[in-house]
């Protein structure tokens, strides 16, 4: 090396040489890091089906059964919502879910619906001999009637719950910086 240097050996330096094999060793295998980061991120898209907002801040599509009868979009079962996880490894963390049709609601589309024959229940009161116009459960009715539902497409709208928001950033990297500083998130001291 040409000009002025310094190398650091363990003459009076061992304290600082062993702190910087911690943090060596810490990045060599930072799968507790991507463990915490994911576990954040699933709970910050948690928080977007509760209140019904994508990782950009916009609010969802209110879905037809929200509109007509109340509650929260994309939670009716709570299927999707329950389905979030995160998959952690040394490389990195993922996080999403397995449900088939949780792209639909992500990315937004067009469903086809091929044509179909559908059985419909209704009441039938024969002292009036009126049919109601509600349709009801098949336990519930005296009246079937056949029908043939024609093929239709349906557009589903953008309901993003996956992504990144500047909260989430931002805890991202102070569970990076907390982990190559030897905190631990769930301990919150400096470890070893």
């Amino acid at each position: 090396m040409t000009g002025a240097g310094y190398r650091v050996d363990t003459a009076g330096h061992t304290e600082a040489l062993a702190t910087l094999s911690a943090i060596v060793a810490r990045l060599d295998h930072p799968l507790p890091m991507y463990e915490d980061i994911g576990q954040s991120l699933v709970t910050s898209t948690l928080m977007r089906f509760e209140q019904g907002r994508g990782p950009d801040g916009n609010p969802w599509p209110p879905s037809l059964r929200v509109r007509q009868h109340g509650g929260l979009t994309l939670v009716e079962r709570e299927g999707l919502k329950r389905s979030q996880t995160a998959n952690a490894s040394d490389g990195g963390v993922e996080v999403g879910t397995n449900v088939i049709y949780a792209a639909i609601h992500q990315f937004g589309g067009v469903i086809q619906k091929a044509a179909r024959q559908h059985t419909t229940y209704r009441k039938y009161d024969p002292r009036e001999d009126e049919l109601s116009s509600r349709f009801v459960k098949k336990s519930q009715s005296n009246f079937a009637e056949d029908v043939t539902i024609p093929a239709h497409s349906v557009r589903m709208p953008a309901r993003p719950f996956l992504g990144l928001d500047d909260d989430d950033l931002r805890e991202i990297v102070r569970t990076a910086e907390g982990y190559v500083a030897g905190q631990d998130a769930d301990q919150g001291g400096v470890q070893p």
